[in-house]
C-alpha cells in the first residue's frame, strides 16, 4: 500500500509524484519550520517541474482546509473529555497551539496531494536520458 508506486508513498514520504525517489522540499521533515516552504524547482532526479504555471498551488490551500479538519475535531474533542466547560477562549486558544504546532506537516502534505493528483507515477523516469541530463 505504501510501497514505491503508489500515491501514498509520495505523499507521506513527501517524494516526486514521477519517480518517487526526489524530494518535494529543500526540507522534507513533516514537523520542521527551518525552510518549511521551500520546494525544489525541479526534481533532482528526473527533472519534473514542481511548480508548472504560475499559482499552481492556488488548489492545494482546499486540501489544507480538509487537513485542518483533523487536528480541529482532536481538539474538539479532546476539550469535551478533560473539561466541563469549553469556553470560547478556550476554544480558540488550544486550536491556535495545535494547528501552529502542525502547521508545516498540513503546508507540505497540502502541496504533495495536490502536485500528486495531477502528475502520476512512471518506473522509468528516474533512468531516463533526461533524468540523467543528456
Amino acid at each position: 500500500m505504501l510501497g514505491k508506486g503508489s500515491k501514498l508513498y509520495s505523499i507521506a514520504r513527501l517524494k516526486c509524484p514521477r519517480c518517487h525517489e526526489g524530494d518535494l522540499f529543500v526540507n522534507n521533515s513533516l514537523l520542521s519550520w527551518s525552510k518549511m516552504s521551500e520546494m525544489h524547482p525541479n526534481c533532482p532526479v528526473c527533472q519534473q517541474v514542481f511548480e508548472p504555471e504560475p499559482g499552481y498551488y492556488y488548489g492545494a490551500m482546499f486540501v489544507s482546509y480538509a487537513l485542518t479538519s483533523g487536528p480541529t475535531l482532536a481538539v474538539v474533542w479532546l476539550m469535551m473529555l478533560f473539561s466541563d466547560e469549553i469556553t470560547l477562549w478556550m476554544f480558540i486558544g488550544a486550536l491556535l497551539v495545535s494547528l501552529l504546532l502542525f502547521l508545516p506537516a498540513i503546508f507540505k502534505l497540502s502541496r504533495a496531494i495536490w502536485i500528486n493528483i495531477f502528475i502520476g507515477y512512471d518506473p522509468t523516469a528516474a533512468s531516463s536520458p533526461q533524468a540523467r541530463g543528456h
